[in-house]
């Protein structure tokens, strides 16, 4: 599904993002892990449009995606959650649910002036559609609420819901569980199986390695801007590069 080759982005004289080439498949969750600083975000950045690379391709569902915009990339099928969370916090839980679906609504500013019937029936599905995704996350019962009002885990299950609004292809995860407790952990394990049910594949850069390996089919590991291994977990997790650059070992 997604496909980037040779990707580098340098800044000055820091080249964050060297020669990265990745796979993602489909219906799929893939990992990519490293150190702090490994360029993992940038790396994001590139997929999202945040970062236009200075040399290599990011294909998509067979598309280029190098050079485009992120409300390009987000129509194309990308969406993203961020390291920091990213909300609206004096906006209601559900508005911000309904933000993330800006890209697929068809209504346009005259009509949403004079409320025509159209625009009507779309905000209507909308809120509906909204409802819907914070049911699937557990989050519902707070849909009026300001969004700031929420828990931390709260707040990361927003932006994921957020994120789900555009009906993504593939969502890209931004150390989704940090800062949840076990509890949250252990169900949002089970979220990402949900989320993987309704069709949308998943990228996440992830800090818990316990998460990590229990849930992605396939990783990678950057150090220094540098892919340093790949493969399935086990694999990964025994090999003697990532134990000494990531896992703690000598």
């Amino acid at each position: 599904m997604l496909k980037t080759e040779g990707v580098t982005i340098q800044f000055g004289g820091l080249i964050a993002v060297n020669n990265v080439s990745l796979h993602v498949q489909k219906n799929k969750i893939t990992g990519l892990i490293g150190p702090n600083g490994a360029g993992k975000t940038t790396f994001f950045n590139c997929i999202s449009g945040v970062y236009v690379p200075n040399k290599g391709s990011v294909i998509f569902d067979g598309e280029h995606m190098e050079g485009k915009k992120p409300y390009q990339i987000n129509k194309a099928g990308i969406s993203r959650t961020y390291q920091v969370i990213n909300l609206f916090w004096n906006m209601s839980v559900l508005e911000n649910v309904m933000v993330g679906m800006h890209p697929r609504l068809k209504s346009r500013f005259f009509s949403d002036l004079l409320k025509t019937p159209a625009e009507r029936a779309e905000e209507k599905a909308a809120v509906e559609k909204a409802y819907d995704l914070l049911k699937f996350v557990g989050l519902e019962q707070f849909a009026n609420d300001p969004a700031g009002s929420l828990s931390y885990g709260g707040q990361r299950l927003l932006e994921i819901v957020r994120g789900l609004a555009s009906d993504p292809k593939m969502i890209l995860l931004d150390e989704p569980a940090a800062g949840m407790n076990t509890k949250e952990k252990k169900e949002f394990d089970e979220l990402l199986q949900r989320i993987l049910k309704r069709g949308v594949t998943i990228l996440m850069i992830e800090h818990d390695m316990k998460l990590v390996m229990n849930v992605c089919d396939y990783l990678y590991v950057l150090e220094y801007g540098k892919l340093l291994a790949e493969g399935v977990p086990e694999d990964v997790q025994n090999n003697p590069e990532v134990i000494r650059a990531y896992l703690g070992g000598e």
